[in-house]
C-alpha cells in the first residue's frame, strides 16, 4: 500500500487526482505513479493546460501504458508460435550472467534490435533457462490487432511512443517505469527502433533515464546481444533504409510472411558483465548518457560476428574465391583486434558458411566458374553494416568523473 505523504506534498492536488478515477479502481502501480513527487509537480506546472486537462492527459497515457503479464500462457505461445520458431536455432552465450543478476536483484536487461522476431527470441532464451520473465518495451505500432491484445494481456509488454514530445506522456512513462522496476525486471531496447542501415543505431535514453530514476539499490543492467545469420525482414529493412520511409506494420507483417518461406538461421543471445546503477545521477543527462554509451558499446563488443556479414563486409561487386577468402581473412584479423565475439575464425569458414546463406536470400549468386557476383546490393550493405560499429569504434567521450 502507498503511503501518499511520502510522494506528494500538495495532499490537495493529491486528491484532486483522484477526482478523474476513485483510488479502488486503480492497480497499485497507476496508484504509485499517481502519488509521485515528479507527476504531482507537472501537474502544479500548468504547461499551458488546467490541472484538470493535465489529469485527463495522464490518465489517458496510463491507461494506454497499463499491461498485465499471465505467465502461463505467455510460455504456451511457443506452440502457435512453432512454424515461425522451428526456422530459428536459438544459441545463448554467458546465460549464467542473468540467472545470477535475477537472483541478486531487480534485472534491467538493454539489448540491440535487429528484428520484430527479438520479442520472441530473446524473452524465450530467458525462459529456456528457468529465469524469471522481464517485461517487455516495444512500440506502440506493435500493439494493433490480435499482437496487441497478445503484448498487452499475455507478454506484458509496454507500448512505447518513439519521438514523442509531449511533456504529460514523458513524465508519465518515466514515473510508470520507475514504478514498474519495483515489481518487475525489464527489457528494453537502446536504440529505439529497428535500424534499416544494419549500423547499431544512437542510443536512446529515455527509458534508460526512468530506469535509473527508480534507484534501486539492487538493481544491474545486463546488456544483451542479438544476432542472426539472416534478418527475417532484411530486405523490408533495407528498402525501407534506402527510401527514407517506414511502411505500416500490417503490411510489412504481410512482407514478412512472404519472406519467411525457406527461412532458416541461428539466432546467438549473448548476456554481458553486468553493469551496477549506482553512482550514476539520475538528475545528471551527462551521467545518464555516459550510461547508454557504455551499456551501447557493451552491446557491441557482445554481439555475434556471423559468417554472412563477414562475407558481406568483403564482397566486391564481382570477385574470385581466393580473393574473397583473403580480403574476410584481412577483415577478422581487424575484429578480432578490436575485442569482437567472433563466430568464424577465418576467411575459409567464412566463405564457406555465409556463402549458401546469402544465396538462399537472392543477395549473392556464385557462378559456374567459382566468381562471386553481388545481385542485391542494397541488403548486402544492410548486412555489412553490422559490423560497422566495431570498425569505427567508440566516437563519445568516456566518463571523467
Amino acid at each position: 500500500m502507498v503511503k501518499w505523504g511520502t510522494r506528494v506534498k500538495d495532499v490537495s492536488i493529491q486528491a484532486g487526482i483522484f477526482d478523474i478515477v476513485p483510488p479502488g479502481m486503480l492497480d497499485d502501480i497507476t496508484q504509485a505513479v499517481l502519488a509521485r513527487e515528479d507527476v504531482g509537480r507537472y501537474l502544479r506546472g500548468g504547461h499551458g493546460q488546467s490541472e484538470l486537462e493535465a489529469r485527463e492527459r495522464i490518465h489517458a497515457y496510463l491507461d494506454e501504458l497499463r499491461t498485465t503479464q499471465r505467465y502461463p500462457i505467455y510460455r504456451a505461445l511457443k506452440h502457435p508460435l512453432y512454424p515461425i520458431l522451428r526456422k530459428i536455432d536459438r544459441i545463448e552465450e554467458n546465460v549464467r550472467i542473468a540467472q545470477d543478476a535475477t537472483r541478486r536483484g531487480r534485472t534491467i536487461y538493454i539489448s540491440n534490435h535487429k528484428s520484430h522476431l527479438d520479442y520472441l527470441v530473446e524473452p524465450l532464451v530467458i525462459d529456456d533457462n528457468g529465469i524469471r520473465p522481464p517485461v517487455i518495451a516495444a512500440g506502440i505500432n506493435l500493439f494493433g490487432g490480435p499482437l496487441g491484445l497478445i503484448h498487452r494481456h499475455v507478454t506484458g509488454a509496454i507500448p512505447i511512443r518513439r519521438n514523442a514530445k509531449d511533456p504529460a506522456y514523458l513524465v508519465t512513462l518515466k514515473a510508470y517505469v520507475a514504478e514498474l522496476l519495483q515489481r518487475h525486471d525489464l527489457l528494453f531496447y537502446i536504440e529505439g527502433g529497428r535500424s534499416y542501415t544494419g549500423e547499431m543505431k544512437s542510443p536512446k535514453t529515455g527509458l534508460l533515464h526512468a530506469a535509473v530514476q527508480a534507484e534501486r539499490a539492487d538493481s544491474s543492467i545486463i546488456p544483451l546481444a542479438v544476432s542472426y545469420d539472416l534478418v527475417l525482414e532484411d530486405h523490408i529493412l533495407a528498402h525501407q533504409g534506402s527510401k527514407r520511409r517506414q511502411r505500416p506494420f500490417a503490411r510489412e507483417v504481410a512482407e514478412m510472411v512472404r519472406f519467411a518461406v525457406g527461412y532458416q538461421s541461428r539466432a546467438f543471445v549473448t548476456f554481458g558483465a553486468p553493469i551496477p546503477l549506482d553512482g550514476y545521477d539520475p538528475n545528471s543527462r551527462r551521467d545518464v548518457m555516459t550510461l547508454a554509451h557504455q551499456i551501447r558499446d557493451s552491446i557491441g563488443r557482445l554481439y555475434k560476428v556471423l559468417p554472412t556479414a563477414v562475407v558481406a563486409a568483403a564482397m566486391r561487386p564481382s570477385i574470385t574465391r581466393r580473393e574473397l577468402e583473403s580480403r574476410a581473412d584481412e577483415l577478422i584479423e581487424t575484429l578480432q583486434a578490436a575485442g569482437a565475439n567472433l563466430g568464424v575464425e577465418d576467411g575459409r569458414q567464412a566463405v564457406d558458411e555465409g556463402t549458401a546463406p546469402l544465396e538462399s536470400r537472392n543477395i549473392i549468386f556464385v557462378e559456374r566458374g567459382g566468381r562471386f557476383r553481388v545481385r542485391e546490393r542494397t541488403v548486402l550493405r544492410y548486412y555489412a553494416r553490422t559490423l560497422q560499429h566495431l570498425l569505427a569504434g567508440p566516437r563519445h567521450p568516456s566518463r571523467t568523473h
